[in-house]
């Protein structure tokens, strides 16, 4: 299979990229200018990057209560995933099965080596057997692409910000010398970090949108088959207008590995969203189903 890429999607997520870290050099030299003694909370970042990067997937399958299924269990989906595997040039992934009336998919790992693609029960009982490879196949593009990789980078001064506005008052205490100057460096420091904080917030999110649409163009081309990615996603945003609020605030935190977040309509998520709107995807693989490049 040759795998190719859609250059205009590629280049707004190099611009976003780019932006980012723009952001970030600006915020470090901010700190940097007024003296900020911010090397502990680097620390203390760089470690919560850490822990995100090689546990992540430990943490996604025990909030969600997903269990990694044997071959004999589950046959068809195992033979699904390794054949998915094959055409993408990836080692197969162990194979995962959550329990959840919502219709869901997943991808998690920090390599395509130390992958886990998982599925909950429900959505093997709605969709097609093309329709259920369609939605395993965007999975497998999200692992090839190593999106866990670069959403963690992405999100890692974010974080930093973040931990500053946490902190500020207890920094504002112990800050110590001159208490007047002090604090007015300390007010920067805390405005220019909620700006910061936002801003890479609406990058990060923007550049998760992306990563999403460069999965569904993976999962046409694994399958040659776009047409049953769209009827998956259509099935999928369907069913979750009748699943009961509570049951999705069950499985909302898990949403930005989802293949549709579950969104109980109560949350700011659905004002920072990790996914394009299903409208959007639906027009690019139709134009994939088209011949359109």
């Amino acid at each position: 299979m040759k795998w190719t890429r859609d250059f205009g999607l590629t280049m707004r997520m190099l611009l976003t990229s780019f932006l980012l870290l723009i952001v970030y050099l600006i915020f470090l030299g901010v700190l940097y200018a007024l003296g900020f003694p911010f090397e502990f909370l680097l620390v203390v970042a760089a470690g919560m990057a850490f822990l995100q990067y090689f546990f992540s997937d430990k943490l996604v399958l025990w909030s969600t209560g997903t269990r990694i299924v044997a071959e004999d269990e589950y046959p068809e989906l195992h033979r699904m995933i390794e054949g998915l595997a094959v055409r993408a040039g990836l080692p197969k992934p162990q194979v995962g099965v959550m329990p959840s009336p919502v219709p869901n998919a997943f991808a998690t790992g920090r390599s395509p080596s130390h992958a886990v693609v998982a599925v909950t029960d429900s959505i093997m009982r709605m969709l097609t057997r093309e329709e259920l490879e369609a939605v395993l196949a965007h999975e497998m593009a999200h692992v090839k692409n190593r999106d866990m990789l670069t959403l963690t980078m992405a999100s890692f001064l974010s974080m930093l910000a973040f931990l500053i506005m946490r902190n500020w008052f207890f920094m504002s205490l112990f800050g110590g010398g001159n208490r007047d100057n002090n604090m007015g460096a300390l007010i920067l420091v805390y405005v220019v970090s909620i700006v910061v904080w936002l801003v890479s917030t609406l990058l990060t999110r923007a550049l998760s949108r992306y990563r999403e649409f460069a999965a569904d163009r993976g999962s046409a081309e694994l399958t040659d088959n776009p047409r049953a990615l769209i009827s998956a996603l259509k099935k999928i945003s369907g069913r979750m207008d009748y699943i009961p609020a509570e049951k999705k605030q069950e499985v909302e935190g898990a949403n930005a590995f989802f293949i549709i977040p579950a969104l109980s309509g109560n949350t700011l998520m659905e004002l920072f969203s990790t996914h394009p709107s299903l409208e959007k995807r639906v027009a690019a693989l139709e134009d994939l189903a088209a011949g359109a490049p």
